[in-house]
């Protein structure tokens, strides 16, 4: 047997999904969310809580085209909570016990139980930020540099495109050979692992997992990179005059373009044929880098995250 089974050899299509974080993964099923965490003592901490899902989702958390925004936002904002309380898992009891600065003390004060959701708060409205200029404004300004330098205005979305693309792919490239983010790359592909092992309907140990995908066609890496095509194809019908104008009507287009690439992703989660591979072709071959083989221990964390999820009796966890 191969040592890892391809997506053709699924044998359903769950809805489940997951996200890696600080030392952990994060799982969400049907009715249950969990997230699991190797902590410095070696142990693996496993938290679960309920959530609505499925038929049970608000409508708008169900509409096609409307859904999409909504649940990336939401998925957002969920996954940074996670990330933040799997950090605080990793710090020693002699950490704790450390006197706070004035600063973190006047936090502390000023906010109480609700900084945790400050600090979450402003970590999304930073990192959204910085995404947007980054990927949005940087691509545009370089753009406009080239056209002053002689490049045909026509070039524009094609040459937009190309240095989004590869700002995209050099960011995750650089940030793999960092160790912390290493590690995580590594929980991402535990996490991918442990579901298609599940889709393949195996019993969820360890020897299971290891021999199947790290790659996912529903990966959050996918949807990146189907938003930044999506974009490219966008970008040749924006107007080309202003560079103001033009990176404005581009952040608004934004919405239209994630709600799209969510309903592509879908598809991909939910179909294998030609079709459904040649989409997910971009988003798999990213996961080359946002992905890394993962070890026994972190299987092991996986699993624990995932097993929480499973569907009970009388749910439906098929697409």
């Amino acid at each position: 047997m191969s040592e890892e089974k391809s997506c053709k050899e699924e044998c359903f299509k769950s809805k489940i999904g997951g996200q890696a974080l600080i030392e952990g993964v994060y799982m969400r099923g049907i009715t249950t969310a969990a997230m699991a965490c190797r902590l410095p003592n070696g142990t693996i901490d496993v938290e679960q809580w309920a959530v609505k899902n499925g038929k049970d989702a608000p409508w708008y958390r169900k509409v096609p085209f409307i859904r999409g925004c909504i649940n990336f936002v939401a998925s957002l904002v969920e996954g940074i909570r996670c990330t933040m309380k799997s950090a605080e898992k990793q710090i020693d009891d002699d950490e704790e016990d450390e006197e706070l600065s004035k600063f973190e003390q006047w936090l502390t004060d000023k906010f109480g139980d609700k900084l945790v959701n400050v600090i979450m708060i402003i970590s999304v409205v930073i990192a959204m930020a910085f995404a947007l200029i980054v990927f949005k404004g940087g691509p545009v300004l370089i753009a406009n540099l080239l056209i002053k330098a002689g490049l045909s205005e026509g070039a524009r979305p094609v040459t937009e495109g190309l240095v989004r693309l590869v700002l995209l792919v050099g960011y995750m490239y650089a940030i793999s050979f960092m160790g912390s983010i290493k590690t995580t790359f590594m929980y991402h592909g535990a996490e991918h692992k442990s579901i298609a092992c599940y889709e393949a309907k195996e019993e969820l140990t360890v020897e299971n997992v290891r021999k199947h995908t790290r790659f996912h066609p529903r990966c959050g890496t996918s949807f990146i990179l189907i938003v930044l095509l999506i974009s490219i194809v966008v970008g040749i019908f924006l107007p080309r005059g202003n560079m103001w104008v033009r990176f404005g009507v581009q952040m608004l287009c934004l919405i239209p373009e994630a709600s799209i690439a969510y309903e592509i992703i879908k598809l991909a989660g939910r179909f294998d044929n030609i079709l459904t591979r040649i989409v997910s072709a971009p988003g798999i071959w990213l996961q080359h880098i946002t992905t890394k083989e993962p070890t026994d221990k972190q299987i092991e964390v996986a699993i624990a995250a995932l097993t929480p999820c499973l569907p009970k009796e009388g749910e439906e966890d098929k697409w």
